[in-house]
């Protein structure tokens, strides 16, 4: 089994930054990439921002240029920097790891609240 922790969450003013932190821990084989989605009320769940083993990076449109994904490879753990927050960016950020062994295996974690307001 696979567990993510997610942590650093919060409340912060428009312009503001954060920085986001997902540990994986437990029966990690090989990790194919990880992964930052978000998702507000009403609204489907999406991704932010995603790293593969090999540091290829993408981002969502609305976040390129604000938003930094890293990855400590040898501590499993993945980073999202965000700054210059906006209130558009309040929402429940879940990371996602992705294991490959014959085939693909997705974990989620539990998921930490960002909110942007003044």
């Amino acid at each position: 089994q696979v567990q993510l922790v997610e942590s650093g969450g919060g409340l912060v003013q428009p312009g503001g930054s954060l920085r986001l932190s997902c540990v994986a821990s437990g029966s990690i084989f090989s990790i194919n990439a990880m992964g930052w989605y978000r998702q507000a009320p009403g609204k489907q769940r999406e991704l932010v921002a995603r790293i593969t083993n090999g540091g290829s990076t993408n981002y969502a449109d609305s976040v390129k240029g604000r938003f930094t994904i890293s990855r400590d490879n040898a501590k499993n753990t993945a980073y999202l920097q965000m700054n210059s927050l906006k209130p558009e960016d309040t929402a429940v950020y879940y990371c996602l790891i992705r294991l490959i062994r014959g085939g693909y295996y997705d974990y989620w974690g539990q998921g930490t609240q960002v909110t942007v307001s003044s």
